[in-house]
């Protein structure tokens, strides 16, 4: 009965190095982004509103309230949330002893608190995703630090308390909304692109920050990107309700092709911690068993099965084929798969209409929902066995208390999750209990479960809008500013980025696919670099001496859009083409009129200057002193950097914990003094071997995990 200690470990630890990476990414940009001299000042979120403190916390909940008491200002104490972030998290991916709940809790209580005052640049779904991800890890998390070879209690399962794969199911089920409602609103968007399955052959030019291997892909073939839009649905719709799927093979199946489309994202897209996040989600979907396994294991091949256990793995070889039959048959139909012979190719169209898939979703919606009811109660009832199963009454006791508290956790979540997760179909949302609105009304700020569906609509459909900006110290001359990882230089590579995101470049993004005003920060921006503060052109050139109004501020700034494409193969030093669309930004400079009243529209204006703090705090004195040593490295350095010390320190590791074997015998030698095995290895083989389960992937039984 393989159980989930491993995965919950390799869970636990993926979440560590998610949050270092969110911490460290955020912190060397907070001076640009959020400081007293930054784009949104992070000062202006936080002012009291006479209530009282604990109510004040509830409303905004953020430790940074708490500042002041330590003589800092808000962008301070961010920056010491976000050090202390990171050096939490790096001490939780490196030591078992550390992942505990107390850890993890503090590591969510730091990362919301910095989102509360975050305003444009933290509403990123991987930033909720984060939020939501970290408090199960909570859960999931030991209470007390336990050690490498901890005793189970007296009857219980692989070193298992009765509680401790409740939590644990709740990450599957977050992976399961967020795979399904991904693929799903692609379809209920209406996109043209993804209906007629040529999104793809847009994407990799126009999402945020493409990688070199993206202008690669670009020119694969048409027939090849459309097919690839299939796949996509095929493993974000129909694929995730496996992850609830009785027989084991069918769950690593869908494990396998999770990760799959994973890593092909992460090669051909900057997506910072978003797509490792989702890996770490998917350890939800193993056990012990597949982690563990050897090839050629003798007690899989020895192991005695009855006539019953033999015809459940029958009927679970047959529902697997089942399966696997139906997907691919569906395939096929749905999406009307035609391999040309002649051409080498394989052609594809959508064979359904919005009205048919509308009415599938609206039939299929609350049977998900149900479908996690019951796989959910499974988990339960399994708990409570083990529970049974435990001995002595102090003890079962103890146990009870937790499966209580835990159980009660889980469930909550649970019903608080279907709130979002019904918002891909009105009707069904409007026939949620209404006991699950207001429990998720309630704790809403909390970020404890939140909607997603990622690449809802395919944007540059006619080409990517691109946003470049321009000073000038006459008017007349203008000279482009280059950012550091967004395009603008058609001669320069795609940049390699993650796992760092670069929040002012995806921001940029955002901001071409519209008007400015639809972006007040940019107004922000302006104004911080017609000042010429040096936090704000960090964010934009890291090495200052790049930025070409490094020694003089421009005296006006303006910005154009364009539209850009990759450039066609064999186009020498060239990765992009552009062309000119419009004028986005009117030329401004400091006391222009225009200035003035968008910086007043939107609030953007320095009406009171920050209260000065003493600059003897010895903290605050750290915090600079801090600073100034990491500010002159490339944010992606820094965390490449971090990464490379990261499994320095891993492998030093693997080589102090490795056992010293004793001089080996010579081949044949160690075999014939072996005694060779009588009565007692009948029992022997029981007691080394697990159940005959783990070798078969038959259908569960009750004490293992689903």
């Amino acid at each position: 009965m393989a159980g989930s200690r491993l995965p919950r470990q390799l869970f636990l630890q993926g979440v560590a190095a998610v949050f270092m990476f969110a911490f460290a990414s955020l912190y060397t940009q907070i001076p640009g982004l959020y400081g007293a001299e930054g784009i949104l000042p992070a000062r202006k979120t936080l002012r009291p509103q006479g209530k009282g403190r604990w109510q004040q916390l509830w409303e905004t909940p953020t430790l940074l309230w708490e500042a002041p008491q330590l003589g800092l200002d808000t962008t301070q104490g961010l920056e010491l949330l976000s050090l202390l972030g990171t050096l939490l998290a790096l001490g939780a991916l490196l030591l078992r002893q550390l992942r505990t709940l107390l850890v993890y809790l503090l590591l969510w209580a730091a990362y919301l608190s910095a989102y509360q005052v975050g305003q444009v640049f933290l509403y990123f779904q991987w930033d909720s995703l984060l939020l939501e991800t970290g408090f199960l890890a909570v859960l999931v998390a030991p209470l007390r630090p336990c050690h490498h070879h901890k005793q189970a209690p007296q009857g219980g399962l692989a070193g298992a308390l009765p509680h401790e794969d409740l939590p644990f199911w709740l990450v599957r089920w977050l992976l399961f909304r967020l795979m399904f409602a991904s693929g799903v609103v692609k379809l209920t968007s209406r996109c043209p692109a993804w209906w007629g399955l040529t999104a793809l052959t847009y994407h990799y030019e126009t999402q945020c920050l493409p990688t070199p291997a993206s202008w690669f892909t670009h020119h694969l073939p048409v027939w090849l990107h459309k097919l690839c839009v299939v796949a996509t649905f095929l493993i974000e719709i129909a694929v995730p309700p496996l992850f609830f799927a009785p027989v084991r093979r069918l769950r690593l199946a869908a494990f396998y092709s999770q990760v799959l489309l994973q890593v092909l994202i992460i090669i051909t897209g900057n997506y910072n911690f978003f797509n490792l996040l989702t890996l770490v989600l998917t350890t939800a979907l193993l056990d012990d068993g597949h982690l563990t396994a050897t090839p050629g294991n003798s007690h899989c091949k020895k192991a005695a099965s009855s006539w019953p256990r033999t015809l459940l793995a029958v009927l679970s070889l047959l529902l697997e084929f089942t399966i696997y039959g139906l997907l691919a048959y569906g395939t096929v139909y749905y999406f009307g798969l035609e391999v040309d012979w002649e051409q080498r190719a394989v052609h594809s169209r959508t064979t359904f209409t919005f009205h048919q898939f509308s009415q599938w979703l609206k039939t299929v919606t609350l049977p998900t929902m149900w479908l996690g009811v019951a796989s959910l109660t499974w988990e339960l009832l399994t708990a409570l066995w083990r529970w049974t199963q435990v001995r002595g009454w102090p003890r079962r006791l103890c146990t009870a208390v937790q499966l209580l508290i835990f159980g009660t956790a889980t469930v909550a979540l649970f019903v608080i999750s279907l709130v979002p997760y019904s918002y891909m179909e009105p009707s069904t949302h409007g026939r949620l209990w209404t006991g699950a609105h207001r429990l998720f009304g309630t704790v809403e700020h909390l970020q404890l479960a939140n909607s997603y569906g990622l690449f809802r609509r395919m944007t540059g459909l006619g080409g990517r809008p691109e946003v470049v900006l321009e000073g000038s110290y006459d008017g007349h001359r203008w000279v482009e500013i280059e950012f550091m990882y967004k395009p603008g230089n058609v001669s320069r590579p795609p940049p390699i980025v993650a796992p760092h995101q670069p929040r002012l470049d995806w921001q940029m993004w955002f901001a071409a696919l519209g008007p400015h005003s639809h972006s007040p920060w940019f107004t922000g921006l302006v104004l911080r670099l017609l000042q010429g503060k040096e936090p704000v052109i960090r964010l934009i050139q890291n090495d200052v001496t790049k930025y070409p109004f490094h020694k003089r501020p421009p005296t006006y700034l303006r910005a154009q859009r364009y539209k850009y494409w990759f450039s066609h193969p064999g186009e020498q030093s060239q990765w992009w083409r552009r062309q000119w669309v419009e004028e986005f930004f009117p030329p401004v400079s400091l006391g222009d009129p225009t200035l003035d009243t968008l910086l007043r529209q939107f609030g953007l204006q320095d009406k009171s200057p920050p209260r000065a703090r003493s600059s003897s705090n010895t903290l605050a004195q750290a915090l600079h002193w801090v600073r100034r040593q990491l500010s002159p490295l490339e944010p992606s350095t820094l965390l490449w950097g971090l990464l490379a010390a990261v499994g320095a320190i891993r492998v030093v590791q693997a080589l102090h914990s490795r056992p010293h074997s004793p001089r080996s015998s010579p081949p044949g030698k160690e075999e014939k003094h072996r005694p060779a095995p009588k009565k007692d290895s009948g029992a022997a083989t029981k007691r080394a071997a697990p159940a005959p389960d783990n070798c078969t992937s038959s259908s569960q039984s009750p004490g293992r995990k689903k």
